[in-house]
């Protein structure tokens, strides 16, 4: 892996490990199909005494299996390991370094970089794949754009629900909400906006380089949000049923676009046609009748009321996976995942991901590859996918049978992070582990996010001081001050600079790039404020979607060049093009060595940083 750290043991001495394949350096990588050959190798100092080396590795759960280097004198060691007899699987491994009488071990923290313990800690990890496992080209070095399809932008062509409260006023603060966080919600108040609202408003989305359409919950149910699904086989007439979707795709694909769907496949609502509580739908419900061929789709206990719900939310009854019945609905060649590919979506983000099963993963993928082998899958998962541990379980997501990528939550927290305390190293670790833990074409098809449907708005985050203790009464009228709104406008600028040049596809939850403040949920779900955006932060957003064509963004290694106190800098690079970025959230300009073209203003770089700004360098 070509790292070269000073040991804390002998700081006047250097070692170097040398991770390679066939096909050249690589160091920056974790992951790597079976059939792959890895070749170690291994330069100690004479000063250091090494007289063997050891690659210690255990399969994830078993025992250690001990490989020892090949010395090749003078300090050199080398090793072959061949990936098709370990086979696919999670495995972790150290470098043991023997020394007379002592042991040193390699320890990491960023699966990339390490030094040396005369204790073991954290080993490397490595993550064995099948053969012929990618991802959807197509997606990757894409632009995202989230829409809460009742706050994007209305058409009046949708006809209104008669049991719901509307909004005549677009611009009208949401006025519903519990009265503390958390507490019961009806969530029936609409605004109105539709997917016809949608297809009116992509030439603007083209003007945002977007090529990915992720909606939020669109099939029938009773909420504005919709993850209380009613019925899987039919848009919501509010929203304009599935015509209004069949035109969307249409009209996408046109501008070049794709639309992908959001699958809430663990819980329905309890007034579905599934469940029906309230027997809006007839008598074949599993709520009443215990003959429903949808009665072991759910968890009943000793009556009708005992039931299993979604983190004991009653309203959302937890679906039984390990009912074929119910698993196949969605996951045969013939059910909801591949139904809406087969009429023209691009795929699926998959909602709470850790709580749907190996089986169902397996076969949701099957079904839906085999109906279009470019349909994209990423999963909801909130930690590092390569290792994730859920409900006791460890989860095999990147092993080639399950999703294509995740939502990059890790590097939500990490930049945050970075903007608020300036602690670029930890961003730049971060950063670092993921690239390193996951496939690349994985990698290349994260979910970058920094603000979401279940997150507060980011301009809120970074500029407002104040928001996160108020009450939801407060929240529900306030707005930042101006230099509130100025200092967060500077660093969404530096933060979403990031967000488009890191590794993965950026998502841009829709207002974010017009300023849209908001707190916590549902103060997060505000409409679109057209005719009143931010043209500042808009014309940014722009500059960034046109940035994002560049194939380097799509296919490019990543590697952090340096990091520090109020700064990052990290190269992209593809075949003789290399570009480099540099982050300075720091309180004063920085200099470097750099020079060349700002990409992202046009003008000459010379190698100044000014203050929160993120920079573009060709």
């Amino acid at each position: 892996m070509l790292v070269k750290l000073t040991s804390e043991l002998l700081a006047d001495a250097e070692i170097k490990l040398e991770k390679t394949t066939k096909k050249g350096n690589a160091s920056l990588c974790g992951a790597f199909p079976q059939s792959e050959k890895l070749f170690f190798k291994v330069s100690a100092p004479r000063v250091w005494g090494v007289r063997d080396v050891v690659l210690r590795l255990s399969r994830d759960g078993e025992g250690d299996r001990d490989f020892p280097f090949v010395s090749e004198g003078l300090g050199e060691f080398s090793l072959e390991l061949s990936l098709s007899r370990l086979g696919e699987g999670l495995y972790w491994y150290t470098v043991l370094f023997l020394r007379g009488e002592d042991t040193l071990f390699a320890q990491t923290s960023d699966n990339v970089h390490f030094r040396l313990l005369t204790n073991e800690g954290n080993r490397f990890r490595l993550l064995v794949y099948e053969d012929g496992f990618t991802t959807p080209e197509w997606f990757r070095g894409g632009t995202m754009y989230q829409i809460f399809p009742d706050r994007f932008a209305r058409s009046g062509k949708s006809e209104k629900r008669s049991d719901a409260e509307y909004c005549d006023d677009w611009y009208a603060p949401i006025s519903q909400y519990g009265n503390v966080p958390g507490a019961d919600v009806k969530n029936d108040l609409f605004y109105g906006g539709d997917i016809y609202g949608v297809v009116q408003k992509l030439d603007y989305l083209s003007s945002l380089g977007v090529t990915v359409l992720y909606l939020n919950p669109v099939f029938e149910a009773y909420s504005n949000h919709k993850y209380d699904t009613g019925d899987y086989t039919n848009v919501d007439s509010a929203f304009g049923g599935n015509e209004a979707l069949e035109l969307l795709i249409s009209e996408a694909a046109k501008r070049g676009m794709r639309v992908i769907l959001d699958g809430v496949f663990n819980h329905t609502g309890d007034d579905s046609i599934y469940f029906d509580r309230y027997r809006r739908y007839g008598s074949d419900g599993a709520y009443k009748n215990p003959d429903s061929p949808y009665r072991g789709w759910y968890h009943f206990g000793r009556s009708e009321e005992d039931y299993l719900s979604w983190w004991g939310i009653k309203i959302l009854p937890k679906l039984n996976h390990k009912d074929e019945s119910c698993r196949s609905y969605f996951t045969a060649q013939d059910g909801i995942g591949a139904r809406y590919v087969k009429k023209g979506t691009g795929g699926w983000r998959l909602d709470v991901a850790d709580e749907l099963s190996d089986d169902f993963l397996d076969e949701f993928r099957a079904s839906v590859k085999a109906a279009d082998p470019e349909a994209v899958i990423i999963g909801e998962v909130w930690e590092n996918a390569a290792d994730k541990i859920a409900y006791g379980k460890r989860r095999r997501y990147f092993r080639g049978r399950q999703l294509d990528s995740v939502m990059n939550y890790p590097f939500r927290t990490a930049c945050i992070n970075f903007i608020k305390t300036k602690n670029g190293r930890a961003l730049a670790e971060t950063l670092t582990e993921i690239y390193a833990s996951y496939p690349k074409c994985c990698a290349d098809s994260l979910m970058n996010i920094l603000g979401t449907h279940d997150t507060e708005r980011i301009l809120t985050v970074l500029g407002d001081g104040s928001y996160q203790a108020m009450s939801n009464h407060s929240l529900s009228t306030h707005t930042m001050m101006e230099n509130e709104r100025y200092k967060g406008k500077r660093l969404l600028k530096a933060a979403s600079t990031i967000q488009y040049t890191v590794y993965g596809v950026p998502s841009l939850y829709y207002g974010d790039e017009a300023g849209v403040e908001g707190g916590r949920d549902p103060f997060c779900r505000k409409t679109y404020p057209w005719g009143k955006e931010d043209k500042e932060l808009l014309e940014h957003y722009k500059r960034l979607g046109a940035l994002r064509r560049d194939p380097v963004f799509a296919e490019g290694s990543f590697e952090v060049k340096d990091s520090g106190v109020g700064y990052i800098i990290y190269e992209r690079c593809l075949a003789e093009r290399r570009i480099t970025v540099i982050s300075n959230v720091s309180g004063m300009d920085i200099e470097t060595d750099v020079r060349g073209r700002d990409m992202i203003t046009g003008e000459p770089f010379l190698g100044t940083v000014p203050a929160l700004t993120t920079v573009v360098v060709e």
